[in-house]
């Protein structure tokens, strides 16, 4: 099942299932926090709520995304309530990358970069069985609510960043019930975002680097995340022609971490387990234009798909003017 959530053109927010391009809207909850949260109340799975409010109305979801009403498939009315979230070095990539990449960490490990170690540490303990607690995978902040960008909204990059470069990736979308416990509504497709010559200056500078906006969506999948995603991540030029393309691997069988293994060291932490806080946290790429020496400029657009995730997410990379805050003091 696929979530999208939306404006009507009198601008009511709506939540619908995909259904062959058409949107069939869910009768009395407008929003997906609205209708995770009776989930949680009610005991009961999404899926299975869903099936007892869907209602009779549609929309063409080509109309709605054309007329840029589609937005994130989970938020919070209050952004400060939204964190947004990931884990890096986490996945093997395509088949002559894990080649490469277990060669490189083989031997002795005192000889290693410390982003080489982390990845070894998740090669070796990420994957837990059943219960336990595996590796410590990296982590970062990138920033609350108000960095979410839905599919087809320009994804700005501060005037002062060095690059803006995607990273295609999986995110979990997480609602905190009453009991301060998290819920997984489900998954979408995203793009991490990130400033990677930054990074290249340092690795210390991965934090800078992460506080960036990001694009999520348009759909979320409710229920199981297929071990193995095949999906595409393309550039367009201005003039909407493809620039740059390269298929991504995600999913279990193409990852160091179990899902499992990533949430628990992010759920851990007692500060991420408040009540009806929403939680965006991305799992990680092995494929990155940056790479290939591209560089995306003012104008260009993003495109990230895969099928288990239905329509394609798009966003056009905008420079954002910022104008520094003077510190007054008191």
């Amino acid at each position: 099942m696929l979530l999208v959530q939306f404006t009507t053109e009198s601008g009511e927010r709506r939540v619908g299932v995909l259904e062959h391009l058409r949107l069939r809207v869910i009768d009395i909850y407008p929003t997906t926090y609205a209708l995770a949260q009776a989930a949680i109340r009610q005991k009961i799975g999404l899926e299975q709520l869903v099936t007892t409010v869907l209602g009779t109305t549609t929309y063409s979801y080509e109309e709605v995304a054309s007329s840029g009403r589609l937005l994130a498939p989970l938020d919070h009315a209050d952004d400060a309530h939204c964190y947004v979230t990931g884990t890096g070095l986490t996945h093997l990539g395509s088949a002559d990358a894990r080649d490469a990449m277990h060669k490189k960490i083989g031997g002795d490990v005192d000889a290693l970069s410390d982003s080489m170690k982390m990845f070894r540490h998740g090669v070796e303990g990420g994957k837990p069985v059943n219960g336990k607690a595996g590796a410590q995978p990296e982590w970062f902040y990138k920033g609350d609510g108000s960095i979410v960008c839905a599919s087809g909204q320009s994804l700005p990059m501060p005037d002062f960043a060095l690059d803006g470069g995607e990273e295609p990736e999986i995110a979990g979308l997480y609602v905190i019930g009453d009991d301060g416990a998290p819920y997984r509504v489900g998954y979408a497709i995203g793009n991490e975002f990130s400033d990677h010559v930054t990074e290249r200056q340092n690795y210390l500078y991965l934090a800078h680097s992460k506080l960036r906006a990001c694009g999520v969506g348009p759909a979320l999948l409710v229920g199981t995340l297929p071990v193995h995603i095949v999906g595409t991540s393309r550039i367009y030029d201005r003039d909407e022609k493809v620039r740059w393309e390269k298929p991504f691997l995600s999913g279990e069988r193409n990852m160091s971490h179990t899902i499992a293994n990533l949430e628990h060291h992010h759920f851990k932490y007692a500060l991420f387990n408040r009540p009806g806080d929403v939680h965006i946290h991305f799992f990680g790429t092995a494929t990155l234009s940056f790479a290939d020496g591209i560089s995306v400029k003012t104008g260009e657009t993003f495109e990230i798909e895969a099928p288990a995730f239905g329509p394609a997410l798009r966003n056009t990379l905008e420079v954002k003017k910022i104008g520094f805050a003077k510190i007054t003091p008191l």
